[in-house]
């Protein structure tokens, strides 16, 4: 059997789970979420070992630390992940809601939500991806194809095949959530052509497998991920705050998506800022590349290049620019961001509505840090990825974004 035959069995063994899943009772949903944490609990000291493999090829492989932190399980984070399937349990499933009304022609019509169908997710190399992907469309009756990068596969079979495992206990078809397994670029190649078995394709990585998938696919795709986000500090801004928001949006997480990547200082505040702020990132050993009044106020940045404006770093990286005035700071946040998040510290209400409404970006913080763009932040329990485009959904994609619409007409004899 080829490869691509290979995948088109699974996608035709998913679609046929999916539509298994989608009469499934939110009863029946929670008790598989409940079963999964349960799992992930009693095999925990097994998945450590085997992520513990992943990291060490990883490792053999040139990877960076910072990205070997995203691929890191841990008691913690294992922890971390079973509270989340939780946290999912008590939220409302969106399956079945919606509103009627009815037609002078006598005809009720009803709008209700229903699964999409069958989720395929390309995805790098964070292994609770697996899982809160897995969860979120099994909540929502949706199949599931899972295609993760080659530096989680130890981690993600051994989590797929837990999954597998509670679902069979559940009395439902363990086709609903299917690995596939060969980390060859082609199978990811394939997965994007699946038309006619994949509903929808979430990539979430880096800007450069979500550019290839959005070029490639023919399947629809929904794009998220690529995280060139923003901090700008206003002339009014308290500057102990914008210092504690800069570093925690830069240094404490520094692989992920929502993390700062540019910080832009207002003319007025920049010599008393930026000094204070150079003091902060040198206890994290971050590079500065600076704009030249930057460079004047902090002699030990680099020059910035355009390049390094459109730059999502994943590391202990920023660009520094020292703007006049506040349209200039959102000029410059519209042309360089990927669309994901920004943040504005400002004392001024009047300035930080308008940063509000004229930023075009997913999620727009005032005096907050942008790593607050998340699914569990927001409340949705995890999140299947964060949208940067603006269709269908934008942000943060919770239960809701996994269900599309359906109309259901009852009449008696109606005819027109």
């Amino acid at each position: 059997m080829t490869l691509r035959e290979e995948i088109e069995l699974l996608c035709m063994n998913a679609k046929e789970a999916a539509a298994r899943l989608a009469l499934a009772n939110t009863e029946t949903k929670n008790g598989v979420l409940l079963r999964i944490a349960k799992l992930l609990e009693e095999e925990r000291e097994a998945l450590i070992l085997e992520n513990q493999k992943d990291l060490e090829e990883a490792e053999d492989n040139g990877v960076a630390k910072t990205m070997l932190d995203r691929l890191a399980l841990n008691e913690k984070r294992i922890e971390g992940i079973c509270q989340s399937l939780r946290d999912l349990v008590k939220l409302e499933d969106p399956v079945g809601k919606g509103e009627t009304w009815t037609r002078p022609s006598g005809l009720e019509i009803s709008r209700v939500r229903v699964p999409l169908g069958v989720v395929a997710m390309i995805y790098e190399a964070r292994p609770n991806v697996t899982v809160d992907s897995a969860a979120l469309c099994l909540k929502t009756g949706n199949a599931v194809i899972l295609r993760g990068g080659k530096e989680a596969i130890h981690t993600n079979t051994a989590i797929v095949g837990l999954i597998k495992r509670a679902l069979e206990d559940c009395d439902l078809d363990p086709h609903g959530v299917e690995l596939i397994e060969s980390t060859e670029r082609e199978s990811a190649q394939i997965l994007m052509t699946m038309r006619g078995y994949v509903d929808v394709l979430i990539p979430r990585g880096g800007k450069g497998l979500i550019k290839s998938v959005v070029e490639n696919a023919t399947v629809p795709v929904i794009e998220t991920g690529a995280g060139n986000c923003h901090l700008f500090v206003d002339e009014n801004a308290d500057l102990e705050m914008a210092v504690k928001i800069a570093i925690n949006a830069k240094c404490s997480r520094p692989s992920v998506c929502n993390a700062v990547e540019t910080i832009l200082v207002h003319a007025s505040v920049a010599a008393k800022f930026l000094p204070r702020l150079h003091e902060e990132l040198e206890r994290f050993a971050v590079e500065i590349r600076g704009c030249a009044r930057t460079r004047v106020l902090i002699p030990t940045a680099t020059e910035a290049t355009e390049e390094d404006y459109y730059t999502e770093y994943n590391d202990y990286i920023v660009t520094v620019k020292v703007v006049d005035t506040l349209s200039d700071a959102i000029s410059h946040v519209n042309q360089y961001s990927t669309g994901h998040s920004e943040a504005i510290v400002t004392a001024s209400e009047e300035r930080a509505e308008r940063f509000l409404a004229e930023v075009n970006s997913a999620a727009v913080y005032v005096n907050a840090s942008t790593r607050f763009t998340d699914g569990g932040e927001f409340g949705f329990g995890a999140e299947i990825g964060i949208s940067t485009q603006k269709l269908h959904v934008r942000g943060p994609m919770g239960l809701p974004a996994l269900t599309t619409e359906k109309y259901l007409i009852r009449g008696n004899g109606a005819v027109r």
